[in-house]
């Protein structure tokens, strides 16, 4: 008797249409799926920062507990909201093929507040660093909910703009007319990909999820998640980091950034390595920005958020 492989999921819009997608895979693939919706501790309180709820993977916890407790046998996620360091017994099993891994900025349809004062919100501390260090002169105010309650808050307030993944708003065809790439941002690590998770001792899941796995998705996204976990980062600091793979030349290409709160500071890492290399990458190019006063600013980062 073949087992029916649950899926688990947030039941936002966007956390929806990624676990139908893992589905439809499965599906093709020949494999029976039930998909099983469950709350998150991170859609239910919505009035306060994430660093103040002081936990990294809000969003993924609950999906952990399910799996841990039998209720459910793999989670998707996008995979920048996901701690570094997997529960014990849950493995990652599978990496989808990145989307797009720009941010984009929404804005009402005038751009001049680009040259003087302006208040965009978001609820990352990473895009709200590079903003301020771009736009010293602004304001960014906080905005937390899943993307449809983000965009309903920005439609009903008075900010210029705010900041959202492309790949999410893509994903659920909520791209509005009125937007500008940030093609000058450093993503958060992993942005843009998918992760599906299952438990380690599931031999038959995890032979399912491995016919969906990327390969140059698992190794881009690879390098940046052991930068931000050497760093310490959790999804606390503002941390950005992308590698993009060279197929002509057989390199990656590896920007690392590492903020202060207000923008002031930056630290960064901009190197073309061989291939052969991508396995230390992420490490290498972490202890160089701690080396370079990345440790200083790391504990600064800390004591701040915890005032």
């Amino acid at each position: 008797m073949e087992k029916t492989i649950r899926i688990g999921t947030r039941d936002s819009e966007l956390a929806l249409w990624q676990a139908h997608t893992v589905e439809k895979k499965l599906n093709d693939l020949g494999y029976k799926t039930k998909i099983v919706a469950v709350k998150s501790t991170g859609d239910i309180i919505l009035d306060k920062p994430l660093y103040e709820l002081g936990i990294t993977g809000i969003f993924t916890k609950t999906l952990d507990i399910a799996m841990i407790n039998g209720d459910v046998d793999i989670a998707v996620h996008s995979m920048k909201d996901v701690p570094t360091a997997l529960p014990k017994g849950i493995v990652q099993a599978a990496v989808l093929e990145r989307a797009t891994t720009l941010d984009i900025l929404v804005h009402k349809g005038n751009l001049d507040f680009l040259n003087g004062e302006g208040t965009i919100a978001t609820g990352s501390l990473r895009r709200q660093a590079q903003w301020l260090n771009k736009y010293p002169k602004h304001t960014v105010v906080n905005l937390r909910g899943n993307i449809n309650s983000r965009m309903k808050k920005l439609d009903e307030s008075d900010w210029d703009g705010a900041v959202f993944a492309k790949a999410g708003l893509e994903r659920i065809k909520l791209t509005p007319d009125n937007f500008i790439d940030l093609d000058w941002m450093i993503p958060a690590p992993a942005q843009g990909a998918m992760v599906v998770v299952a438990m380690q001792n599931d031999a038959f899941t995890l032979d399912a999820l491995s016919q969906l796995n990327d390969i140059e998705t698992e190794i881009v996204t690879y390098i940046e998640r052991q930068f931000l976990k050497t760093l310490e980062g959790g999804c606390t600091a503002p941390i950005g980091a992308l590698a993009i793979y060279n197929e002509e030349e057989d390199s990656i290409h590896f920007q690392g950034v590492l903020f202060s709160l207000d923008g002031k500071e930056k630290i960064e890492i901009d190197k073309i390595v061989p291939i052969e290399e991508w396995k230390k990458l992420g490490f290498y190019s972490a202890q160089e920005i701690l080396n370079n006063g990345g440790t200083k600013l790391m504990t600064e980062i800390k004591n701040n958020l915890k005032k």
